[in-house]
């Protein structure tokens, strides 16, 4: 796995952090100093920090797990929703709803709602329906798919948590520690990172910020994900040379029989003849 770009953080403004007075004492370890009143970040622990997460990330996606990336704020969503979609990991951009995590099965209900609708469409039967029905339905499906869609295929609880910006989204980081579910995040300095199992520090507000930041774990699930298809298509290999090795062996076990029995059929017309041929002389 490549390792993180510490110009590459630099130019993308990843070490610009809060103001001095906006700042949670629980992120001095990650503040290197402090300029015009703004803290500047550490990039030489930001390195290390989203290495170690990516690294992380990797082995779940490897493990055929999946991960719930987290960020409804406004410079984040539309960078998310591309990043993420591109290696096929479910993602809220929208709204978190309540009880997403901890009343998973209730969120489970609406997405199955949601295609329920979907197959009414496609078989027809919503044309049998009123002008007004139609049109109420439509709206609950649109409501679903903003909120839900993106979640559509998040058959079972998430391995792991990646948000950006916690202080927003402290209700999603609380259902997932109440459920000991692992926490990645952008933390800011005015974050605090008590509950966040890998941190990385890092300005959450700046696009550029947090495009960088994705480019990483992203490529580092991609990593994990084409291990994982390396890996099955070598154990079907292995599967199917183990199934057809008993009929190449029995079909070897059959050549030899085949010619030991020629064998045998040979010396055994030579024998006749010798004993013929001796018969012969002695009359």
């Amino acid at each position: 796995m490549a390792r993180t770009d510490f110009n590459t953080l630099l130019e993308a403004g990843v070490h610009f952090g809060h103001l001095k007075r906006k700042w949670n004492p629980k992120m001095a370890p990650y503040i290197f100093m402090e300029k015009n009143g703004i803290h500047i970040i550490d990039l030489h622990k930001t390195v290390v920090k989203l290495d170690e997460a990516a690294a992380a990330l990797k082995q779940i996606a490897k493990s055929g797990r999946r991960v719930l990336f987290v960020a409804t704020k406004k410079q984040a969503k539309d960078i998310v929703a591309e990043k993420v979609a591109a290696v096929t990991m479910p993602y809220v951009t929208e709204r978190w709803a309540g009880g997403m995590l901890t009343n998973f099965p209730t969120i489970r209900k609406a997405v199955k709602k949601m295609a329920t609708i979907d197959k009414q469409i496609a078989d027809g039967l919503f044309e049998n329906f009123s002008k007004r029905e139609k049109l109420q339905i439509s709206r609950q499906r649109a409501k679903l798919e903003k909120n839900l869609g993106s979640i559509a295929d998040l058959n079972r609880l998430p391995a792991a948590l990646f948000v950006i910006d916690v202080q927003k989204e402290q209700n999603a980081v609380r259902e997932a520690k109440r459920l000991n579910i692992p926490v990645f995040a952008m933390v800011d300095t005015c974050c605090d990172p008590t509950d966040i199992d890998y941190v990385i520090p890092a300005n959450d507000d700046a696009a550029k910020s947090i495009a960088v930041v994705l480019d990483t774990v992203c490529a580092a699930i991609a990593e994990g994900l084409e291990e994982r298809k390396l890996e099955r298509e070598k154990a079907e290999t292995e599967a199917e040379a183990n199934v057809d090795a008993p009929v190449k062996k029995e079909g070897k076990t059959r050549v030899k029989r085949g010619v030991k029995a020629a064998v045998d059929a040979q010396e055994t017309a030579a024998a006749e003849i010798v004993a013929a041929t001796e018969e012969t002389k002695a009359e």
